[in-house]
């Protein structure tokens, strides 16, 4: 069978994803045992001393992967076909972790984030409208709303997806950039999941256009039923 640009788009991504949790399991496991003065710690050393952030610093560390993987699984048509039982408990999976214990933690993180308050204010956002577009996803599914159903889980993703954007504009702004590391932490604050955000309705929008040709291939969640 000759492989087309969706199968292998797919691939792609699969690939981007797994050698992108790979690289966050390799910092993960830096903080094992928790050590005080390890990775993005030696830069939060003022802020060790503080129960609730450093609380919420390791659950949100240990826990984010979860979100990560799980959250993929819910964009894979064959599991939804063939396991459906299985795709809801991982969603519920994604749905809990986001809601109870990662947003929890990294909305308490963002109060004390690097950068001053315009970095508090970007990452508040996102924990926030992270929690939200979760909790409005298991609303319409709950609903059997699932096309507005699937469009808040683009979202919700989307702001999953900032663990990895957040550290690629990292790095591209170290390499290619002169600005100060406080300028470009700001900036990256903002741009690590804003763009994350733009680029899923864009999604948002084109499937809903080619849905009035062929609806149920677009959101095969609508089969679920």
């Amino acid at each position: 069978m000759q492989p087309t640009f969706k199968n292998i788009s797919g691939i792609v991504l699969l690939t981007l994803l797994a050698s992108f949790s790979w690289l966050m399991l390799k910092i993960i496991v830096l903080y094992i045992p928790l050590n005080p003065d390890t990775g993005f710690l030696q830069l939060k050393q003022a802020y060790l001393h503080i129960d609730a952030w450093r609380i919420a610093f390791y659950i949100h560390v240990f826990s984010s992967l979860l979100a990560l993987l799980a959250g993929f699984t819910q964009f894979s048509k064959q599991l939804l076909k063939v396991k459906p039982t299985l795709h809801r408990k991982l969603g519920y999976v994604y749905v809990i972790n986001i809601l109870f214990i990662t947003g929890p933690a990294g909305l308490v993180m963002s109060l004390y984030a690097n950068g001053g308050s315009s970095s508090r204010i970007a990452f508040t956002f996102l924990d926030i409208l992270w929690i939200f577009f979760t909790a409005m996803a298991l609303h319409k599914a709950v609903k059997k709303d699932f096309i507005s159903h699937r469009a808040f889980m683009i979202r919700s993703y989307s702001l999953t997806l900032s663990a990895l954007s957040l550290r690629a504009w990292k790095v591209v702004f170290e390499e290619f950039t002169p600005m100060a590391p406080v300028d470009r932490y700001r900036i990256i604050a903002w741009l690590g999941w804003g763009l994350n955000l733009v680029i899923a309705e864009i999604i948002i929008t084109r499937l809903l256009k080619r849905k009035k040709k062929n609806f149920p291939r677009v959101f095969p969640l609508i089969d679920a039923k």
